[in-house]
């Protein structure tokens, strides 16, 4: 029996695809990578996956797993060899069960991140995961590249929210580590293995993860700093004022806002001007007047201390919201302005503020007239420092000529204070060179030995990561 026989009879002929355009799934997000797949498969559940894998192990056929196909490093896209089978899990999209008791969620790998949190907040409870993708982007894909988000501060990655996880191997085995505990000491953490192994060690089927009740009151603001130490003290002291209730800390410098406003002008700009914004957020367990006053007492205390300028609390859910369609509309807005290069880096946050100089200074002195866009998730020391062509100037062309040399003199300097040129997107191809040129060889070799011992063939997304 052929391949394409044994995976029609594995899940259907009508999920087995191979004419047709396939772009939605053999193009990634950026658009940066094209494909060509042997065929694109669609199981639907994973019984069908194993079966799935077990057929292309016979083959020796390699497979690039995928979920909502919104990542940013080409993981999630086949080659151009018309030989590898996609493995879509969109249609792996049941939520299996809600213990409201044990605030746990287990759920199919090709849920939608926001459905996940709709059907949490339905039981009056909150599922923390939360990023620009989520209406898109599904919980293998999160799992598989360990996602982090606008709430890592108070919640943690994907890793942390997850307790366990189901897997199908390299082979076509079931692995079955779904579980609820928070305490289970029994060897190795293999759970934690394939969270972040971006679908290289196998395949995440299905995940059991945390919840939490729905805070009673959300509070959001902005401040207005003068410089990204100014941004940091404040950061100090909402730590020290909100304590656990503080879920969201983000900093956004003067340009990226300036392209919201050039491309989005109707989103509000409550302080413009500011060389830096900061966006926070708090979720309190009280009320609504206690967290608005706790909140206000907390940028008093920052604007006697002088490290914000001026600041305004959302008045209502919509206000809110409002303010954090601002920050998530940077990455679009700076799409329309044109290609850019990207980076996904993260430092100590003590070290932020000399970073920003040293590399702002480093960029501009090279390529004088280029503009930075710099926002992010300050309070986990995460940064999208992204890089524009000056004005008027060609962007696909600045892209082409420069982007080795400006991803050179950026992750130099994320080295000398001791961060990852990786924070929260991954490795994929993009990358991949230069963890090999980066990451310790100690470690590199462990990577390999545990990519040698789980898929000897190389059959899941070969290319990718190592």
């Amino acid at each position: 029996m052929s391949l394409l026989a044994a995976l029609r009879d594995a899940v259907g002929p009508a999920n087995v695809l191979t004419e047709g355009d396939l772009s939605a799934w053999e193009r990634d997000w950026r658009k940066r990578w094209n494909g060509q797949a042997l065929a694109v498969v669609r199981p639907g559940s994973t019984a069908e996956v194993a079966a799935v894998m077990k057929a292309c192990a016979a083959a020796r056929t390699a497979v690039v797993p995928q979920g909502g196909n919104t990542g940013l490093v080409g993981g999630g896209v086949p080659d151009m060899s018309g030989t590898q089978v996609l493995l879509s899990l969109q249609r792996c999209n049941r939520v299996r069960d809600i213990d409201e008791a044990n605030l746990t969620l287990t759920a199919d790998a090709g849920c939608v991140l926001q459905a996940l949190q709709d059907a949490a907040a339905a039981r009056g409870l909150l599922f923390p995961l939360s990023l620009a993708a989520e209406g898109s982007c599904t919980l293998g894909g999160n799992l598989a590249t360990n996602a982090g988000g606008t709430q890592v501060l108070r919640w943690g990655n994907a890793r942390d929210l997850c307790l366990g996880l189901e897997v199908v191997t390299a082979q076509g085995e079931v692995w079955d580590g779904l579980s609820g505990l928070r305490k289970d000491n029994t060897g190795y953490d293999l759970r934690d293995l394939f969270i972040g192994s971006e679908g290289t060690l196998g395949i995440i089927t299905a995940a059991t993860m945390k919840l939490a009740p729905l805070p009673a009151a959300t509070t959001t603001a902005l401040a207005a700093c003068g410089s990204v130490a100014d941004c940091v003290a404040l950061l100090k002291l909402a730590r020290a004022r909100l304590g656990a209730g503080l879920t969201g800390f983000e900093m956004m410098g003067a340009f990226p806002l300036e392209l919201v406003g050039r491309h989005f002008p109707t989103l509000p700009r409550p302080l413009p001007g500011a060389a830096w914004t900061v966006l926070l957020e708090q979720s309190d367990t009280e009320g609504e007047a206690q967290a608005r006053a706790r909140f206000e007492s907390l940028l008093e205390a920052a604007l006697e201390a002088g490290c914000v300028q001026d600041a305004v609390v959302a008045e209502s859910l919509s206000q809110s919201q409002a303010l954090w369609q601002v920050r998530e509309s940077i990455p679009l807005a700076q799409a329309e302005e044109g290609l850019n290069i990207k980076h996904d880096i993260s430092v100590p946050v003590s070290a932020i503020p000399a970073f920003v100089e040293a590399c702002d200074a480093a960029l501009k002195a090279r390529w004088p007239g280029v503009r930075l866009v710099n926002f992010g998730h300050l309070g986990d020391g995460n940064l999208h420092y992204n890089v524009q062509a000056p004005a008027g100037a060609d962007g696909a062309r600045f892209l082409s000529e420069h982007e080795h040399a400006v991803n050179q003199v950026v992750f130099d300097e994320v080295a000398r204070y001791k961060g990852s040129f990786s924070a929260e997107h991954g490795i994929g191809s993009l990358k991949r060179d230069e963890l090999a040129a980066r990451k310790s060889p100690v470690a590199l070799a462990m990577m390999r030995s545990i990519k040698a011992a789980l898929d000897p063939l190389n059959l899941l997304n070969p290319g990718r990561v190592l």
